[in-house]
C-alpha cells in the first residue's frame, strides 16, 4: 500500500510539471496554400512520430510572407483550444538565415513552434509568456534532413511539435531555455488617450470585407455610447488620414439601411466597421496590417 501510495503522489506530480501537460493536438497554420504536398508532408512528419496524435489545420491561406497575419490568426484562434495544444506556425521568408527557431510555453500552457520572427507577437501579448525555447535541432530535426535548408516547416518545426505534443519529449528537452521574449512587431495597442481611443487594425473579415479593429467592447464602453448612436471613426495608413465618418453602433446588420456604413462588435468582441451587404475593405481601400490605425470618438 504505501509503494502504490508513493507512485500516485508521483505521478500527480510528473501530471502538473512544465512539459507534462501535452494533450496529442498538434494545429497546423502556414503561408504554403493547398496547392501542392507541403502541408500533408509535414503532416506526414507528424504521423510518422506517432500516429496517435489529432491533427487539425487553423489556416494554410497567409498571404505569402505576412508575418503579422500568421501573427494575427494564432492571436484569433489559439484560446479556443485546450491548454496543451501545440501549434505550428510557418510563415518564415527568413527560413535557413540566422533567426532562431522555438518553442513557446504560454502562461496559458499552450505550446507554439515557429521561427522567431514576429509571428508571436499578438498571442505573447494575449496568453503571457510563460518560458521560451530555442529548439536543438541536433536531436529535434528529421532523420536524414541535415542537407534541406528550405523547408523547416516539415524537418524541424512539424517534427519538433510531434514530438513535444506525443510527449516523446518534454518541454525541457525542446533544447536551451531563452529570454522570456520574443521579437515583437511594433503597432498601436488599444489604448484611451484624452476623449479617443486609438487601435490597429489587425486584419479584415476576408469574406465579406469588414475591418476588424484590436479595441474590445470593455474598452469602447468608456464612450458611453449606445447602439443606435454614432461615434466618430478616423482611419490611417502610415499616419496618414484615408477615412473620416461619423458611424452608426448596431448590434445586428439588419438595424441598418442597405449600403450603409455600420459599426458593430465581432465574434471576439472588438469595434469593427462594415457595409451592410457591401464591402468596407474594398469601398475604402482599406487594409490590415501593423501599419494602420484607427480613432474613435464621439
Amino acid at each position: 500500500m504505501r509503494n502504490l501510495y508513493k507512485l500516485s503522489i508521483f505521478l500527480l506530480l510528473t501530471a502538473t510539471q512544465p512539459g507534462f501537460g501535452q494533450n496529442g493536438i498538434v494545429v497546423f497554420q502556414s503561408d504554403f496554400g493547398l496547392k501542392d504536398g507541403a502541408v500533408s508532408a509535414m503532416k506526414g512528419v507528424a504521423l510518422g512520430v506517432s500516429s496517435e496524435l489529432k491533427l487539425f489545420d487553423l489556416t494554410h491561406e497567409i498571404p505569402a510572407y505576412n508575418i503579422w497575419e500568421a501573427a494575427y490568426r494564432l492571436y484569433q484562434t489559439a484560446p479556443y483550444y485546450p491548454a496543451g495544444t501545440v501549434f505550428v506556425s510557418v510563415c518564415d521568408p527568413g527560413v535557413g538565415t540566422e533567426r532562431k527557431s522555438v518553442v513557446l510555453q504560454t502562461k496559458s500552457g499552450h505550446y507554439f513552434v515557429t521561427p522567431d520572427n514576429g509571428t508571436l507577437t499578438l498571442i505573447a501579448d494575449r496568453l503571457g509568456i510563460g518560458a521560451v525555447r530555442q529548439i536543438d535541432e541536433t536531436t529535434n530535426r528529421l532523420r536524414n534532413s541535415d542537407e534541406s535548408y528550405t523547408f523547416h516547416g516539415r524537418d524541424v518545426y512539424a517534427y519538433t511539435a510531434a514530438r513535444l505534443a506525443s510527449r516523446t519529449i518534454t518541454f525541457e528537452q525542446v533544447g536551451p531555455t531563452l529570454p522570456n521574449e520574443v521579437m515583437r512587431l511594433p503597432y498601436q495597442k488599444a489604448e484611451v488617450i484624452g476623449a479617443t481611443i486609438k487601435g490597429n487594425i489587425p486584419t479584415l473579415d476576408p469574406q465579406y470585407g469588414n475591418i476588424w479593429s484590436n479595441i474590445p467592447r470593455s474598452l469602447f464602453q468608456q464612450l458611453a455610447v449606445k447602439p443606435g448612436g454614432t461615434v466618430r471613426v478616423q482611419v490611417f495608413h502610415d499616419k496618414k488620414k484615408v477615412y473620416d465618418k461619423r458611424v452608426r453602433l448596431v448590434n445586428t446588420f439588419g438595424e441598418a439601411p442597405l449600403g450603409t456604413d455600420v459599426a458593430y462588435f465581432n465574434s471576439l468582441l472588438n469595434f469593427s466597421l462594415a457595409v451592410n451587404q457591401g464591402n468596407f475593405s474594398q469601398k475604402y481601400k482599406i487594409q490590415s496590417g501593423a501599419d494602420w490605425q484607427l480613432q474613435v470618438s464621439q
